[in-house]
């Protein structure tokens, strides 16, 4: 992960927390029923963000290490998450965790994978898990089409973001995992999710992402005037379906 994809998210980290989705229960029972978690796992979630998906871990009985870079991130998480048994908050990176080696059950990567160096990242995952132990990628992948607002919104992006297209993690194909599982053996389940969105609501999510241009950028207040538009236009009883699939990938490393 480079210095300034650690940094990306340091003025985003509280609409992060916000606005940003949580996971649907059936993707955290597949890591349950599949993939080897269990209560009393001693999961790492690398690249931990503001904590929504250790939230999740920690709900089923998992021990769970929150290894997160950015400091303004994980300090998001550690007001929420700091009083729930089983939680540990470090500053770790996927390619140096400074965890012990064999010392992981499963290791989770929650809308996180794409920043990784996946060599570096590959070596150090073998390092840390247990034999057995599972590596897990979890992406919620906005879907682009299918709705007016949908479709809207993706071409408000696409004009006004101008790093859009090389920071979203659709550009890692499921082909293009499954190396980094042991002899190409991934796992792959997809579930849907969805959130309902207000026009501040609406506002706050795109801020949240970090090709998004914040407050003072070119191209802010062009992009916040389309969404106006698109959410007058797309809303029905004043809220807009943000739809997602949510992707699960996993396998040992």
């Amino acid at each position: 992960m480079s210095k300034d994809s650690k940094e990306r998210f340091s003025d985003r980290a509280d609409l992060y927390a916000k606005y940003r989705p949580s996971y649907p229960p059936a993707a955290i029972d597949c890591l349950f029923e599949e993939a080897g978690a269990r209560p009393g796992a001693i999961v790492a979630d690398i690249g931990s963000g503001t904590g929504i998906f250790s939230k999740l871990m920690l709900e089923r009985g998992c021990e769970v290490i929150a290894l997160e870079p950015n400091q303004e991130m994980r300090l998001t998480a550690e007001r929420e998450l700091a009083e729930m048994p089983g939680y540990r908050s470090a500053a770790g990176a996927a390619e140096e965790t400074g965890l012990s080696a064999e010392s992981v059950d499963l290791i989770v990567c929650a809308q996180s994978f794409h920043w990784f160096d996946r060599p570096a990242a590959q070596q150090e995952f073998r390092r840390i898990l247990k034999p057995s132990g599972k590596a897990a990628l979890i992406w919620n992948s906005r879907k682009t089409g299918g709705t007016p607002f949908l479709e809207g919104y993706e071409q408000l992006l696409r004009h006004y973001a101008a790093d859009y297209e090389k920071m979203t993690h659709k550009n890692i194909s499921a082909l293009e995992l499954r190396p980094f599982f042991r002899n190409g053996e991934m796992n792959v389940r997809r579930f849907t999710n969805s959130q309902l969105f207000n026009q501040e609501e609406l506002i706050g999510r795109a801020c949240s992402s970090s090709y998004v241009p914040a407050p003072g950028q070119p191209n802010h207040d062009k992009l916040k005037e389309g969404l106006i538009e698109l959410f007058a236009r797309t809303n029905v009883n004043g809220r807009v379906s943000f739809d997602y699939e949510t992707e699960v990938f996993w396998g040992e490393v």
